[in-house]
Parts: structure tokens; C-alpha cells; sequence
């Protein structure tokens, strides 16, 4: 008789990572909160930097830049990443923008990335300017401090300013559709996620954005890729459509890719890794078709893709998680009150292993749970199931109830205890009989059913299976009614 899976030790490792808050503009500006792009690094080298930059020579005024380098010498193509705001913060005391999904996706293809502090903001210099309802105003001042960070980095030998991307979220993506009214030669695409802003002393948001992002489009040129969603908490989708088509009247280089609705907040796209299916090979065709490199060179700065859901089970039914114990289904319960982003991962061996939290909670959760385990699997990300069924299960038969240790063919009185255990096994499970009364049991592992046929097909013929999980399977074949052997 063999038997698998028997009380195998469970293991959890739960690290929470703190999420921040990102802006639709600025706090100053009183602009509304939206969910922040998760705040802890991929565990990978970024070379980082953090600089002060001047606005300019009679300003006075430095910046805060952080600057990332991926591996090599150089020079590395630029691309700038300008960041939203907190708005439960003063301008001041929102922190150094170093981590955002969008810096590693440049770093992974082999470019350099700039992260620019504006005015009034983290370290740098300066104030938060009002201005009222003239949001291009707002826009395009923040720009000229962009373009000096450029001018910082033409100087140095291993960045190549030649041809730059200006990208933003939320505050940031206002500012870089900014920059293309000022005409720098050297900036050669821009890349708007959910750009906007909402000062509290403009009336008038709505319509003041969709003005000012016409004035935008009539003075660039620069090819640019704006992404939005339905469920954007920020800004709503008449107000993008408007500022969208206000652009595109007097701009006819400029692509919209709205994506309907994600997540909680479609404002946060940057802040789960299920974003990436959807901006990552828009932006990949975006910069390949201005002449920039697009291909991945540095896989280990990218998070690891999510699984498609799979409809194995819906994500609170606690009894279809496979191979755990109790101890196992009480952790996978706390799992599912932890925050978003998070992954639950399994292993044959019963062992799990969770993560919640930054930009790579599957990476962690799969890693960590390697270290004692094999062939560990994804079973949740986030609210869904992506477990994949490893067995090829029979259809139920009907032949008798799954609790019914009477009606099992061929076992006598020691076999029917053995089947009463298996009702007891974690999932995947398997019982299989043979007709000279042999009977194997089975759970957990890489194949359950296969296993439990192998072991009992080794000292006898004809071995069948007659339950998996909660379903007998059991076929009865001709003649074979009303007969039982001896139990082994």
C-alpha cells in the first residue's frame, strides 16, 4: 500500500510592504489621492545615484534627481520618469520617487533613468507655484526644469542624450506632455500614464485640462502614447476623452490607449504587475517605431509575469486549495485579507509561501518558497485563481456517495478503514482498487492519480481508480457487480 502526503509541515513567510499615495497633481494644488505604485525595489543592482541638479544658472534652484544605470559601461539611452504626488503630504515631505515599475521596464532595456523631483518636492529646491486655472502654465514650467535635467546629463559620458524619452504618472504625465511645447531637439517621445492635474483654486478642472492639453497639442511635435482606464478614481473618462481629443485635433502623433477598467483604480495601472500585459507592449511598439531600443536585454529588473486566471476555483474557497492541512488553510485565510498586490504559491510537499506587497510579490513568494520546496506553483494573485490542475481527472460516475466506505468493490474490512483515511486526505487525492481486493491511496505530490495507480499496479493487475478528490469515478464493468476479493 502506499501513501502520500501524510502531515507534511507547513511553511509561510508573510512580508507586508507599505504602499504609499499618488496625485493627480500636487498636494499644494489640492489635488485628489489615488493608490500609489508599490514602494519596495526588485531585489536587483540599479546602480542608483541620487544628484542635484541645477533649474539654471540664475535661479539658484537645484533639484533632486535620482538616476538609475542598468549593468555595463555605457552610454545608455535616457529616459526620464516624472513622478505623481501624495496628496495627504505637503509638497515637501512626499519622498524621493526611486520606485516605480515604469524605471525598471527602461532599466530592462538598457536604458538609463532619471527621476526628477519637481520644485517643492522631496529634496529639491524651490516652491509649489499657484496658478490657478492655467494648468499649462503649471505644465510647462515644470518642463523647463525637465529639460535642464537633460542638459545635467548631456555632460556626462556615460548617458547618451541624443534622442530621450519624457515619460509621467499622474502629475509627472502633465509634465511630460509639457515638454513637447518647449521643442527640444533632443526629446523624441512621450509617454503620458493617467497625466492630469486639479488645483484646488481652478473652479473648473475638467475644462481647463482639456484646454490646456490642446494648447499642448498645438505646439509639439513629438510623437507621444497616452494610457487611461475606465475606473480612473482621478480622472474620469469624459475628462481624459476631452483632454485626449483636444490634443489629437491639432496633433495627429499622439496614440490613446484606453484599457477599460483595472484593478480597484485604473489611476494605479503602474502599480501591479497585471498592468504590465497591458502597457508594456504598447510602449515596446510605441518607442521601436521613433527609433528607440524596445527589446529585453535585462529580464532580471522586469517582475515576473501573472499567470492568466484559470477558473479552478473562486479565490475565498478555502477547501479547493490543494495539498494543504488545516494549518495550511488557516494561512491561506490570512492571505486573503492582506492588501493588494500579494500571491499565495504551493508546493507538492504542502509547503506555501506568501507575499503582499512592492512591485514583485509573485518573484518573492516563488523564490522564498524554492528554498525548501520543488515544483512550487502559483495558486492566487490578487483577487484571482491562477492554479492550473496538474491531473487528468475522470468524470463522476455516480456509482455511490464519495462517504460511503460500504459500496468500495473488492476491499474487505481493513481495505474500508484505509478508504475512511482517505476521506481525511488534503487535495489532490486519489484512491484506487484492484479486483484481488489490493487498494492504494495517494495525495499531494506532483500526480496523485498516477501515483496511486503506479504503486498499485506494481504487485497487481487491473488496478482502477475509484475516487479523486470528492467524486467517485468508479465505472463498474460488465459481470463484475457483487464481486469482491479478500483485502491484501
Amino acid at each position: 500500500m502506499h501513501w502520500a502526503g501524510a502531515k507534511e509541515k507547513v511553511w509561510l513567510a508573510m512580508l507586508g510592504l507599505v504602499t504609499g499615495l499618488l496625485l493627480a497633481g500636487t498636494g499644494l494644488l489640492g489635488s485628489a489621492n489615488a493608490d500609489s505604485e508599490a514602494q519596495m525595489p526588485l531585489d536587483v543592482p540599479l546602480n542608483e545615484q541620487v544628484l542635484s541638479v541645477s533649474c539654471g544658472l540664475l535661479t539658484g534652484i537645484k533639484l533632486e534627481v535620482t538616476l538609475f544605470t542598468p549593468k555595463g559601461p555605457g552610454p545608455f539611452p535616457l529616459a526620464i520618469m516624472n513622478h505623481g504626488a501624495d496628496g495627504n503630504k505637503t509638497p515637501r515631505l512626499n519622498q524621493r520617487y526611486r520606485t516605480t515599475t515604469a524605471a525598471y521596464y527602461f532599466l530592462s532595456r538598457g536604458y538609463a533613468v532619471a527621476l526628477p523631483m519637481m520644485r517643492g518636492f522631496a529634496g529639491s529646491g524651490g516652491e509649489v507655484k499657484r496658478n490657478g486655472c492655467d494648468l499649462e502654465t503649471i505644465g510647462v514650467e515644470n518642463a523647463k526644469d525637465i529639460v535642464a535635467v537633460i542638459d545635467f546629463f548631456s555632460s556626462l559620458p556615460t548617458i547618451d542624450t541624443s534622442k530621450v524619452i519624457v515619460a509621467g504618472q499622474s502629475f509627472g504625465g502633465w509634465n511630460a506632455l509639457a515638454v513637447g511645447t518647449l521643442k527640444d531637439r533632443r526629446v523624441v517621445g512621450l509617454i503620458n500614464f493617467a497625466g492630469g492635474v486639479k488645483p484646488s483654486d481652478c473652479p473648473t478642472p475638467e475644462s481647463s485640462l482639456a484646454a490646456a492639453a490642446g494648447s499642448f497639442g498645438e505646439h509639439t511635435k513629438i510623437p507621444s502614447i497616452w494610457f487611461y482606464g475606465d475606473n480612473d478614481k482621478v480622472f474620469s473618462p469624459s475628462t481624459w476623452h476631452a483632454m485626449y481629443d483636444s490634443y489629437k485635433a491639432v496633433n495627429g502623433d499622439a496614440e490613446l490607449v484606453a484599457f477599460g477598467n483595472f484593478m480597484g483604480d485604473a489611476h494605479n495601472l503602474l502599480g501591479y504587475p497585471e498592468g504590465i500585459a497591458i502597457w508594456v507592449p504598447k510602449v515596446d511598439a510605441f518607442i521601436a517605431r521613433i527609433g528607440l531600443p524596445n527589446r529585453l536585454v535585462n529580464p532580471e529588473y522586469m517582475p515576473t509575469p501573472v499567470p492568466p486566471p484559470t477558473g479552478y476555483a473562486a479565490i475565498d474557497d478555502v477547501g479547493a486549495v490543494p495539498y494543504l492541512n488545516d494549518q495550511g488553510r488557516e494561512l491561506y485565510r490570512k492571505f486573503l485579507v492582506k492588501p493588494l498586490p500579494r500571491a499565495f504559491i504551493l508546493a507538492p510537499s504542502g509547503s506555501v509561501s506568501s507575499f503582499n506587497g512592492g512591485l514583485d510579490p509573485l518573484g518573492k513568494a516563488l523564490k522564498d518558497c524554492r528554498k525548501r520546496s520543488q515544483n512550487c506553483q502559483p495558486y492566487a494573485v490578487d483577487d484571482v485563481v491562477v492554479w492550473v490542475k496538474r491531473m487528468a481527472i475522470p468524470a463522476a460516475s455516480h456509482f455511490a456517495p464519495l462517504d460511503n466506505p460500504a459500496a468500495v468493490p473488492y476491499l474487505n474490512e481493513k481495505g474500508r478503514e484505509g478508504y475512511q483515511k482517505f476521506l481525511k486526505f488534503p487535495k489532490p487525492r486519489a484512491f484506487v482498487i484492484g479486483p484481488d481486493g489490493a487498494w492504494s491511496a495517494s495525495a499531494r505530490g506532483s500526480d496523485p492519480l498516477a501515483m496511486a495507480l503506479q504503486s498499485c499496479g506494481k504487485a497487481h493487475q487491473n488496478c482502477r481508480l475509484y475516487a479523486v478528490d470528492d467524486k467517485v469515478v468508479w465505472v463498474e464493468e460488465t459481470g463484475a457487480k457483487g464481486t469482491q476479493a479478500q483485502g491484501k
